[in-house]
């Protein structure tokens, strides 16, 4: 029996996985559960205690009594950053911010600092792990972010950190980045899981402590994901990804977590040489400067968050010559989408692309990767296989099925709204809207054509084309910025 319970307790896990808890007998560089690398770590083996009442931080007190202007968020000053945050932020929060390198973090988080410095009551502070104080100083002076309350050191040790914490009290900490801090008080190198949930840990216990907003930087992995534990989203109050192609002057934000707002915003802004602005109405950015409609381009209306921008595809068709597979090229769409639009096309929309050479993309780089494009990417192929254009004042709005379906979309009136404001007059939409009654703002101006079917709303297309082949689009409105 003695060795029965001896042989039991060594067969007894003895590593767990920090990201999603799975035990194993032997140490091994990848969880084999949810195949995270570096993640798997074997525990202090410390006996475990039974839990006892100890003191309190704070009294419960009655939810009446709590004065709720604690947790009232403050304006950073950037307009389109306090979208998607919900207003602003609030004391003590912890907000994780993630991009690509070179997207633009620093400077925006450097022109955030800058208003928080100017209006604030106590200064703002930037540490930098990557970059020199005099690197800092420089872009401060190119962008205009230059404040005797904006305090800049650098350093890669925690302690050194809440170090300048306590010297400098600040009302906002902007740590770039969190992978860059390491602490003696975990080990592995500094940008590893240990170190990584340590520092955040840390900085988001003195935040919550002394009332700082606090944002972290991420890096982020080739997959797109956040570098490090994945807890590190948990601890967080507010994830933000900064998304945006350095080839293009826009670039986005997505809030993916917001425990004091909505989660589905999103906030434009434009990069220019003097600094990152914000963007009130960048629907301009996504239509091509012509008044006159040429083949291949049909306008829609996607959905970012909740922000309808108007946005223009343009497809190229044309016969292949090498032979074999022809090519097809994708630029800020779905590419398996487009694929599977192709194929629809040859099969419902009588117009045969296989042999064909087939390149699709929008303008202005914004993404449109939503169903609700899909009748307008349908379009633009077969203005461009056929070589006639659709009306400059049309756009189409709606997703197509396998079987050729127009099927309904979500948001139709906030996207025939901002299609009206811009000057377009008609809006192919799905069938299935027909007998819906439109907004007084959508339908302002706006003429909507119901289609039920690909055949249909090619039909349509070819029509409205016959009937007014000189239509011109109004002059295109230029993104209005709205941080000066």
């Amino acid at each position: 029996m003695h060795h029965v319970t001896k042989a039991g307790a060594a067969r007894k896990p003895a590593y767990r996985c920090s990201e999603c808890g799975a035990t194993s007998l032997r140490w091994a560089g990848r969880c084999l559960e949810c195949q995270a690398w570096g993640t798997v770590e074997e525990p202090t083996g410390a006996p475990r205690r039974a839990v006892t009442a100890g003191p309190v931080s704070q009294p419960a007190r009655p939810i009446a009594d709590l004065d709720p202007d604690d947790a009232r968020a403050r304006p950073t000053g950037v307009a389109e950053l306090d979208r998607v945050l919900g207003g602003g932020l609030v004391p003590g929060s912890v907000v994780l911010l993630a991009g690509e390198p070179g997207v633009g973090k620093s400077t925006l988080l450097l022109e955030v600092a800058h208003r928080f410095a100017a209006t604030g009551t106590r200064p703002a502070l930037i540490v930098t792990g990557e970059e020199s104080t005099a690197q800092v100083r420089l872009r401060a002076e190119r962008t205009g972010s230059v404040h005797p309350h904006l305090f800049i050191a650098a350093e890669n040790d925690l302690g050194a950190v809440l170090t300048h914490l306590d010297v400098v009290q600040p009302e906002l900490l902007v740590v770039d980045s969190v992978q860059t801090i390491s602490t003696d008080a975990s080990d592995g190198a500094a940008g590893g899981v240990p170190q990584i949930r340590a520092v955040a840990a840390a900085l988001i216990a003195v935040a919550k402590e002394r009332g700082i907003a606090t944002v972290l930087v991420g890096h982020v992995t080739k997959d797109g994901g956040i570098a490090g534990p994945r807890v590190l989203e948990h601890l967080v109050d507010v994830v933000l990804h900064f998304e945006g192609d350095r080839h293009s002057s826009l670039r986005l934000i997505r809030a993916s977590k917001n425990r004091y707002g909505a989660a589905d915003e999103v906030g434009c802004f434009e990069m220019r040489e003097d600094g990152i602005v914000g963007l009130s109405d960048p629907s301009g950015l996504f239509l091509s400067d012509r008044a006159v409609a040429v083949p291949g381009t049909c306008v829609t209306v996607t959905l970012q968050g909740r922000r309808p921008l108007v946005t223009e595809v343009q497809a190229l068709v044309n016969r292949s010559m090498t032979g074999g597979s022809p090519r097809r090229a994708v630029s800020d769409l779905d590419s398996a989408r487009v694929a599977m639009l192709i194929a629809v096309m040859s099969r419902h929309g009588g117009i045969p692309l296989a042999e064909s050479e087939v390149y699709a993309a929008t303008v202005g780089g914004v993404a449109a990767h939503e169903p609700a494009a899909d009748l307008a990417i349908l379009l633009a192929l077969a203005s461009a296989a056929k070589e006639t254009p659709i009306p400059a004042t049309v756009c189409a709005i709606g997703e197509v099925s396998l079987s050729g379906d127009v099927r309904r979309i979500g948001g139709l009136d906030r996207r025939l709204g901002e299609a009206a404001r811009l000057g377009f007059t008609t809006a192919l939409v799905p069938g299935a809207h027909a007998g819906e009654t439109m907004s007084p703002s959508a339908a302002h101006g706006m003429r909507t054509v119901p289609v039920a079917t690909l055949h249909e709303a090619m039909a349509r297309a070819a029509e409205l084309g016959r009937r007014s082949p000189d239509d011109r689009r109004p002059p295109v409105l230029r993104a209005v910025p709205n941080d000066v």
